[in-house]
């Protein structure tokens, strides 16, 4: 990381909420004290649902990484998202962050998350936007150099970074895929974020920052942003 692009990025997105923030809330908004909450590629260390112990009667992670340092109290499962070792209805959130960019087959995810929910019962997720350039230019580099790429980019670790497909990451995928599923979209937002595949130089920081600023001032040109924040809902039977 850049220190110039750091002190840019404090500078211009000191009062801008992430969208990892924004995410949080949304799942924070649809929990009860008795909801079950799930996290679809919940990562090695369970970070993003840790934050929320105390605030639901059962927090479950699924994944397909061997999990390490998880807090007592989280329930673990190594599986596929396709196959879900739950029994039918019985959870009231799915969450997943960062993950619906790698599915290859995401219908068959979609209709395991509409099986695991209760009626009434919602998933919320936040992917890369399709139609943002850091993806376009990720679509057109082969995955076998995605790795060391992002790796020298961001700094994670070669090992977290996993193939993408980009198959749910507009609108338009995400209301087909869900009607094949028997879901309902009951928002769609696009979100912007500071240009972090750029960190690592303060000049294409700086030139990345210009367009997030454009694309998120202009309603217009929304569907340019770099996130999408989705929440569906499994319809209460009749």
């Amino acid at each position: 990381m850049s220190e110039s692009a750091n002190r840019l990025l404090k500078h211009f997105y000191a009062n801008s909420p992430h969208p990892y923030r924004l995410f949080e809330e949304e799942v924070g908004s649809a929990l009860r004290s008795e909801s079950v909450l799930l996290d679809a590629g919940c990562g090695r260390a369970v970070p993003v649902l840790r934050k929320f112990i105390g605030r639901a009667a059962r927090l479950i992670g699924v994944d397909l990484v061997e999990f390490t340092d998880v807090p007592p109290g989280i329930e673990i499962h190594r599986a596929d998202l396709s196959a879900i070792p739950l029994p039918d209805a019985t959870v009231d959130v799915v969450m997943s962050r960062s993950v619906f960019e790698h599915l290859e087959n995401p219908v068959t995810v979609y209709r395991e998350f509409a099986r695991i929910l209760r009626p009434g019962g919602h998933i919320i997720f936040l992917t890369a936007n399709m139609w943002d350039y850091a993806t376009l230019v990720a679509r057109a580099i082969p995955n076998r150099f995605h790795s060391r790429i992002v790796s020298y980019a961001e700094g994670r670790e070669e090992a977290d970074v996993f193939p993408t497909h980009y198959r749910t990451n507009t609108r338009r995928a995400v209301e087909r895929l869900s009607a094949q599923s028997r879901l309902k979209v009951d928002s769609f937002r696009y979100l912007g974020q500071y240009p972090n595949y750029f960190m690592f130089n303060a000049g294409f920081f700086l030139l990345g920052t210009g367009y997030d600023k454009l694309v998120t001032r202009f309603e217009r040109l929304r569907f340019l942003r770099g996130w999408i924040l989705v929440t569906l809902r499994r319809p209460a039977e009749p």
